[in-house]
Parts: C-alpha cells; structure tokens; sequence
C-alpha cells in the first residue's frame, strides 16, 4: 500500500508537471492534521516525514519533560524521556515518535482533499509564475465562451479574460474563434491566478511588429512610438540605426507583406508608418501625414505646435472627426492646433496678377504710341503752314 501511494504521488507530479518535492511537503502537512485531529491534540507540535522510496511515515510528536504526567498529548515523564534522549531535564523537549495501526487508513481519508487542495496551489503558483514571465507578450489563445461583453479565452495552461474595454471595437467574437491577444498583467487572486489580455493595446501592435521584421530583432530598426485608437488607426513612428536602411520600407515589406499582415491580425485595422526625426518640426509633419503642412510655430514651455495648413488640406490634416490630429498628438506628444492659412494661395494670386499687370502696361504702352501719333501730325501740319508763299500786297 505504501508503495502504491508513492506511484500515486509520482502519477500527480507527471500529470500536473509539478515538482515532486512540493506534493511531498504537501502530503507530510497533511498527515501531520490528520493526527492532531485523531488522535491528539490542536496545540501539538506533529512532524511527518514520508519516504520518498518506500512510501513508509514516520510520525513524531514534541512532548515536554515533567515529572508527573497530566496530559500525555502534550507531556512526558522524565523516567521515559531519559530512555529516549539522555540527560534531559524537567522542562526540556523531546520528540516521540508514535504511529496508531489504524493511522494509514484515517490519514488517507483525512489528508485526501488537504493534499487536493495543496496539489491546486501548487499548479496555480507554477501557472503564474509561467505567465507572469510573459506580461507584455502577445499569444495564441482560443475562445471558451463569451458571458456578455466578456471573453473567456483559453491559452493552453491558464484562462484569460478579455474585458469588453479590451476589445476592439465593432469585432465579434464566437466559440472556438482563434486570434492573438497581448497580455497586459498577471495577478494572484484568492481563486488563482487572473491573466487580463487585450486586442486594443497600442504594445500589440509593436509586438506584432516584432515578430514581422526581422531587422527590429536584428537592431537595424526601431519603433521610436505608437499611437492607437483600436479599430479605427494606428500611427507608427520608426527610425533606423544604419545608413542605406529603409525603415518605413523594412516595416512594408515587399508589396507590403508585413504590414498587411498585422492589419490582418488586428481585423484590417489601417497603419501609418511614418519617419520618427529628432526634430520636432519634422516630427510633427511626418505625424500629420498625408496632410501638407504651410507653416509650424512651436511652444516648447508649454509644448504646443501651433500649424497652419493651405485651406485645401485642412480637413485632410484633421482627420475624420479628428482622428489624425489626435493620433499625430498622442504620438509625438504635443497639444498640436490647427488652422486653415490664409496666405495659402498667394502664389496662384500674384501668378494671376502678373499677366493682368503685363496687359495694363500693354494698354498704357498703345495709349502712348497714339498719343505720339496725335503729337508728331500736329507737328507735321504746322510747317506746311510756315512754308506757304506770302500774299502780294
């Protein structure tokens, strides 16, 4: 029977993929309750220990030396001590070692949901430890089932939840439906471990990233900033530590492979990927894209970029309901104004206006030639005067 109960205990471990160790101490607690319960007392100091080869227990009780016995739970005459350990005295400890015939079946049934519940724990520590070492990661998970606005989804070892906030907006989600999720926090709760994961975080965007392009692992590029508003866009910014390395082309992808395949994971959400520069003008203009800008004004104390943009544009730099400017600000991190410029067609004017002017003169140059014409016949009939003969008087 022992040594059934040790193949028991080898079975859980290889099962559960627990260490051995921990169902053992597991199992010694256990016994130690059991005989309190039975057969002494709360107040006792029980150790069990438990072979790890032969299954065989072996319990020991802390009693204390007196002289005359008044409870044999706790107490033991210093004659029958002296047997065990020489040379103790009244007041001293000793261990007694005691084992009831009856022990192995009342502890089997005693210890059975105590050693359960230990077996519980200890998965649940080894499932958090697990997934507390990946917080920040993306994974695969499958849907279990959907209680409202909440998914449960299935990750392998553990469960997690996809509260409604976490959602991308507008996507549906059914039994047995596969996607990727981004694990936000780990948390050890009374019930075991809660793992909250997200399809809307901006980080999962850049985590899908990651697993696309080679040259993000390689350290050739970098993604610098995220902006996102989960079902709607997402801005990124990225930059390249080398010369001659396309970032925004690394992140396309050759006839935009790679990006067109995190969109998909994401259910076709739209991606800019734009040129992150160390200056902020630029920045900001590369953020607003596609969007053409007149004319930046920065406030660095208070950190504003006031930006006038030709009339024309002025819709295209906002955004629907003003998602690019919104997304241009998260992602740069200025409070970002714009204005329609009122000195946006001065080009096209004063192109206009020179031919008008260039006519004018035209007309004042023919005004002139007549003008001229009218003065030199004047003067061409006047000698024709001067020459006639004078009248014989």
């Amino acid at each position: 029977m022992e040594t059934q109960f040790t193949q028991a205990i080898d079975q859980i471990c290889e099962e559960k993929n627990i260490d051995k160790a921990t169902v053992m101490e597991a199992v010694e607690a256990a016994l130690a309750a059991a005989y309190k319960k039975d057969y002494g007392e709360k107040d006792q100091e029980v150790r069990v220990e438990l072979s790890e080869d032969t299954g065989a227990i072996e319990v020991f009780v802390e009693k204390e030396v007196v002289e005359e016995v008044d409870n044999p739970n706790l107490e033991i005459a210093q004659t029958a001590a002296t047997k065990l350990k020489k040379g103790v005295k009244v007041g001293d400890t000793v261990e007694v070692m005691d084992l009831p015939a009856d022990f192995g079946r009342i502890a089997a049934q005693t210890a059975k949901q105590v050693i359960v519940q230990r077996i519980r724990e200890a998965e649940r520590d080894m499932v958090f430890s697990e997934y507390k070492d990946k917080e920040g990661d993306i994974v695969n998970c499958i849907v279990q089932r959907v209680e409202g606005d909440t998914v449960i989804c299935d990750l392998g070892k553990a469960s997690a939840v996809l509260y409604r906030n976490e959602q991308i907006p507008g996507e549906r989600y059914y039994p047995n439906q596969r996607f990727r999720v981004f694990i936000v926090k780990v948390e050890q709760t009374a019930r075991g471990p809660q793992i909250v994961v997200s399809r809307s975080h901006p980080a999962m965007v850049k985590k899908l990233f990651e697993s696309e392009v080679p040259e993000i692992v390689a350290g050739t590029v970098e993604i610098k900033g995220v902006a996102r508003e989960a079902g709607g866009r997402t801005k990124i910014a990225v930059s390249s530590s080398e010369e001659g390395v396309d970032p925004v082309g690394s992140f396309v992808g050759q006839r935009g492979i790679r990006v067109q395949s995190v969109m998909n994971e994401i259910g076709g959400e739209k991606i800019d990927i734009i040129l992150w520069d160390e200056d902020p003008k630029l920045y900001i203009e590369n953020a607003l894209s596609p969007a053409k800008i007149a004319e930046i004004k920065l406030d660095e104390k208070e950190q504003k970029a006031q930006i006038k943009v030709p009339e024309d544009q002025l819709s295209l730099a906002i955004g629907k309901q003003g998602q690019n400017v919104r997304l241009a600000a998260k992602l740069t991190g200025w409070n970002i104004d714009i204005e329609g410029s009122d000195t946006a067609g001065v080009e096209k004017v004063e192109e206009v206006a020179k031919p008008i002017k260039r006519k004018n003169d035209k007309k004042d140059l023919e005004a002139a030639i007549i003008e001229a014409a009218k003065k030199q016949s004047e003067s061409e009939v006047e000698p024709e005067k001067d020459t006639e003969a004078p009248k014989e008087s």
